[in-house]
């Protein structure tokens, strides 16, 4: 197997621009040379790892690789979308690769206004870390780009969301720049005792880091900010064109937005959160009913003629970055297409991707998680 590994580097902007990890160590970024073909296109991808809400969570939080780059690895496996294996990256392998690292703990959205509120020993650099790094890679040739994309999972399938239009902005006029954000379609929906665990946890991110302003203002207008973290409010406004790549049965959200522990004081769902093959009969239909809200929330994303999307049905989360799921004989396909493929199809307007899974378990190929 080729899996080249992405060099990791510390920005050497970062010091004089006051960009910071949450606790004052510099922000880093993996970094893997493209080639031929390829060396005018590149593949940004945003490292996800959650959020932190709390000072406390933030101050514990700053005590790992999430927090600071004291904890990075040396270096990182590039696989899935970021490999320079041909039979595994049919489209992209041979691109410059970057993989940067998430060292604060708000999607790359939070500001520096927001820690003398606090009075805390934290650093909310998030957005600054972002601006950093995207200068740092103009000057190593990303000005002179003909493609590029942007993506990230997770909390950094969110982040590409929100910095979709600003590296659009940023890259020559006449590039063709897309965005793809795998597994960050969180839903501002209740959890299963009827709390809005999700949507005031966001607002707690929100308030504790001043991500506010790096929000669609937009948005950020007419509602409360929290609500314009979702990317349903997010894509509504978005010039770029955007693909999701989504579990409708979303491993992270069901854990986390759905079922938190807070909403299963008798451990009623420990089984089935571990398994999805584990759930009963009313689980089951408590889960297809989280499918139908993500149906909902991506309704309005389907009449974009520029969009894309690839919601399978499977207890997954992060499925690009994974040669498993991204692109093998084994992986997860709808329409016999694997997320590859359908991405590559998307960006290359080879034809329309829109690909919504029938709900669980009608699809054999998906490749689900099970954590017992």
């Amino acid at each position: 197997m080729l899996f080249f590994n992405g060099d990791s580097q510390l920005s050497s902007k970062a010091k004089e621009r006051g960009a910071f990890c949450l606790d004052g160590s510099l922000p880093g970024y993996h970094f893997h040379k493209g080639s031929g073909s390829g060396s005018k296109s590149w593949i940004l991808h945003l490292e996800g790892g959650g959020w932190c809400h709390t000072v406390a969570s933030c101050s514990s939080r700053a005590m790992t690789k999430f927090g600071s780059s004291n904890y990075f690895e040396k270096e990182v496996t590039f696989q899935g979308v970021l490999s320079s294996d041909p039979s595994q990256n049919p489209d992209f392998f041979n691109w410059n690769k970057v993989v940067i690292r998430y060292c604060d703990g708000a999607s790359f959205a939070g500001r520096p206004e927001a820690e003398f509120k606090n009075e805390t020993q934290l650093f909310f650099r998030g957005q600054l870390i972002w601006e950093t790094i995207i200068d740092e890679l103009l000057s190593m040739g990303m000005s002179d780009a003909r493609q590029a994309i942007l993506t990230g999972c997770s909390a950094g399938g969110l982040a590409t969301l929100i910095h979709c239009d600003y590296f659009r902005d940023h890259l020559p006029k006449d590039a063709a720049v897309k965005c793809v954000s795998d597994g960050g379609y969180f839903l501002n929906v209740p959890d299963v005792l009827g709390n809005p665990t999700m949507r005031s946890f966001y607002h707690d991110v929100v308030n504790l880091q001043g991500v506010y302003k790096s929000l669609d203002q937009k948005c950020v207008a007419k509602t409360e900010p929290s609500k314009c973290m979702f990317p349903q409010e997010y894509l509504k406004n978005i010039r770029t064109p955007v693909f999701l790549v989504n579990a409708a049965y979303d491993y992270w959200q069901i854990k986390n937005v759905l079922v938190p522990t807070s909403a299963d004081p008798d451990k009623s769902w420990a089984k089935c959160r571990l398994n999805i093959k584990e759930c009963d009969a009313a689980q089951l239909k408590v889960l297809h009913g989280f499918r139908s809200s993500m149906m909902d929330a991506i309704g309005e994303f389907h009449q974009n003629k520029n969009g894309g999307m690839f919601i399978d049905s499977c207890y997954s989360h992060c499925q690009t970055v994974m040669r498993v799921t991204w692109h093998s004989p084994t992986s997860t396909r709808i329409e016999n297409k694997t997320i590859a493929e359908s991405v590559g199809d998307w960006y290359f307007n080879r034809q329309p991707v829109k690909l919504i899974d029938c709900p669980y378990p009608c699809n054999p190929s998906c490749y689900n998680m099970n954590f017992t």
